[in-house]
């Protein structure tokens, strides 16, 4: 099965080297990498020029073209006729050495397979579970990682989520892959991290990334997810392991991360219900709320005291935006 690469970077030579560095050490190599470039300078082309990567083409764009899901959408236009699926990654991910061997394998056990997410390792920290049960500790198919504060508190109110890890919730606000386990097994999905994603080349002849998440593009993959989880199922393979460095360059400001937080959130969970009933529209309104709360009280007490407590505000700028300037759902 031919693949590509698709890496949509912007201002991050130093970790895009790193990721690229750990693709040539890949025991199944990409039959083609596009590297589709949004920087303002010219420091990742010097450094792809002075680093010779097998099957890699690069693509600088213009101000019209920048911004992940314009990226992603020219990346997939470049792609070749011959490939079978298109595999995106974050430039700040490093991947283990048959990240690629299991990510593509699993199109072959699982042939109707639309889309599957590879794995981040790096960002939690899980044991096997006993019999004992602990509120301290989120238990799953024989694993268990710690509780975070804020579903501890949510479910004093009711307020957890009432689907698996990957499945949206009817109030939204889901559990993420971070909480299924290092267990190597596949699991059924319904969205998974786009950076760390593949999907059937075949999909893109009737879906595109929407240009709705502008910018930095927070839950665009989600958005996709959910509307290509409609035509078909979507999976996680656990053994398709890599870590997630969050380089720093080239993210938004934390005002408008907390207002995106909001406003592209509310949007994800219309497209997959686009009239919820009266109860999971006040669970949603309640949980956005609590987290709102829990993230300025953390604020107060964090050493980033003025960056949490923007994000508390955008959070909260974006919530009352909801009452007259509601997002506008792409169909």
């Amino acid at each position: 099965m031919t693949f590509s690469l698709v890496v949509c970077t912007y201002m991050r030579p130093i970790a895009l080297q790193k990721l690229l560095n750990t693709v040539t050490l890949q025991v199944l190599y990409p039959d083609e990498i596009l590297i589709i470039d949004g920087s303002t300078n010219d420091d990742t082309a010097r450094m792809l020029k002075t680093n010779a990567f097998k099957n890699l083409k690069y693509y600088k764009v213009n101000d019209n073209q920048r911004g992940l899901t314009k990226q992603r959408n020219f990346g997939i236009s470049k792609v070749s006729e011959r490939i079978n699926v298109v595999c995106f990654l974050d430039d700040d991910i490093t991947l283990d050495t048959s990240y690629f061997e299991n990510l593509i394998g699993t199109y072959n056990t699982y042939p109707k397979a639309l889309g599957v997410g590879g794995y981040i390792t790096n960002e939690v920290i899980w044991e096997r579970s006993n019999a004992t049960s602990n509120s301290n500790y989120y238990d799953f198919d024989g694993w268990r990682r710690p509780e975070p504060l804020r579903f501890k508190i949510r479910e004093i109110f009711g307020l957890n989520p009432d689907a698996l890890p990957g499945v949206l919730p009817t109030f939204s606000h889901m559990r993420a892959i971070g909480f299924l386990p290092p267990s190597g097994k596949v699991y059924p999905v319904e969205l998974f991290m786009g950076g760390v994603a593949s999907y059937k080349m075949s999909v893109f002849k009737t879906l595109s990334f929407s240009t709705y998440f502008e910018g930095y593009g927070l839950y665009e993959d989600a958005d996709f997810c959910l509307r290509l989880s409609k035509l078909g199922q979507l999976y996680v393979n656990t053994a398709a392991v890599c870590e997630h460095h969050h380089e720093i360059h080239g993210r938004p400001n934390t005002y408008k991360y907390g207002k995106m937080i909001i406003r592209n959130g509310w949007y994800i969970w219309r497209v997959k219900y686009n009239n919820p009933n009266f109860k999971s529209r006040l669970k949603w309104h309640l949980t956005a709320f609590l987290l709102l709360v829990l993230g300025a009280l953390g604020g107060l007490k964090s050493k980033n005291k003025n960056l949490e407590l923007q994000e508390a505000l955008g959070r909260f700028v974006g919530w009352c935006s909801l009452i007259g300037n509601k997002p506008k759902i792409e169909k």
